[in-house]
């Protein structure tokens, strides 16, 4: 309301990922009437909304460039950062944002003639405006040639076919409602196989999850990988929602408990022994730390103090 609907409307669709706030009863009934096309995100895959994420970069590089250069000056040159991008000849527009909104060319502030100016103090800000420019024209070419040269490093062209066995690839440190691991760099990268039903877009599959997976069956081709000799498995199944590395690990017992001296200052530290794990794999704690993480568990105090969980 405050920043889109006051100036352009209502759009006709809206990209977004899969966050339970875009996915919830809510919001979804209220694009509804408001007959706005919701479109998701495949699963795991921001490049779907590759546009927002190319602006970001644009926009990072461009104030990299400039608090690299003038870092006591770069906030006042912000307004030029908006003004370059929407008046960016754009390859998917095949025009400038500038001109998409408003149908007409935006009127260059270009001054040229900075030697004819009687005013001291404006002759200097115009010269600095002028040195600002020249010299982010050239780390902004520099930005975009690297940004070029990484992403065409990363691109393979990967097609398949309905009814071929692929490999997903999870990546349980961003997918922890799929599964809780306690050593990320360890666990498995690729399930599978499975079969692909269908083909959404272009560079979208559907795959033939099992009933109890709780990711979304379309998935990016990017996550996929042809598997080859099928009757051999990497893993057979996601794993299950009774694993213990996938249960929800919350205190049971305190241990023992110790002062340690950190930054100069003396603070508490208890052992915690986790629900579904032996002793063994029990951690030092910041007990002021966990009681915020598990406010329904009882203050932490005594050795040997049994926790609701």
């Amino acid at each position: 309301m405050k920043e889109i609907f006051r100036l352009h409307g209502l759009p006709l669709a809206i990209i977004s990922d899969r966050d339970r706030i875009f996915t919830g009863h809510v919001w979804q009934e209220l694009f509804k009437l408001c007959r706005t096309d919701l479109r998701l995100s495949s699963s795991y895959h921001p490049q779907t909304d590759g546009q927002t994420e190319r602006v970001n970069q644009c926009l990072e590089g461009y104030l990299r460039c400039a608090v690299h250069s003038c870092p006591g000056n770069w906030s006042k040159w912000l307004s030029l950062a908006e003004y370059w991008y929407n008046t960016s000849f754009h390859s998917a527009l095949g025009k400038t944002p500038f001109e998409v909104i408003y149908g007409h060319l935006p009127r260059e502030f270009g001054i040229v003639q900075i030697d004819e100016c009687a005013v001291p103090d404006l002759a200097a800000w115009l010269q600095e405006r002028e040195v600002m420019l020249e010299h982010l024209q050239q780390q902004l070419k520099r930005s975009q040639d690297r940004m070029k040269v990484q992403a065409d490093r990363h691109r393979t062209d990967r097609e398949f076919a309905i009814g071929d066995a692929v490999l997903l690839k999870l990546q349980p440190f961003i997918q922890s409602s799929v599964a809780q691991r306690p050593h990320q760099k360890l666990a498995f990268r690729y399930y599978g196989p499975y079969g692909v039903l269908a083909r959404v877009g272009a560079v979208a599959y559907k795959l033939k999850l099992p009933a109890s997976s709780r990711i979304h069956p379309v998935v990016h081709v990017s996550q996929l990988k042809k598997a080859f000799g099928a009757t051999v498995p990497v893993s057979a199944d996601l794993p299950p929602d009774n694993s213990i590395l996938q249960a929800e690990h919350v205190p049971e017992l305190v241990l023992e408990r110790k002062m340690v001296r950190i930054a100069g200052d003396i603070r508490p530290r208890i052992r915690v022994q986790w629900s579904h794990l032996p002793p063994s794999l029990s951690t030092w704690e910041d007990p002021v730390a966990l009681q915020h993480r598990f406010p329904s568990t009882p203050p932490w105090g005594q050795v040997g103090t049994q926790a609701g969980g």
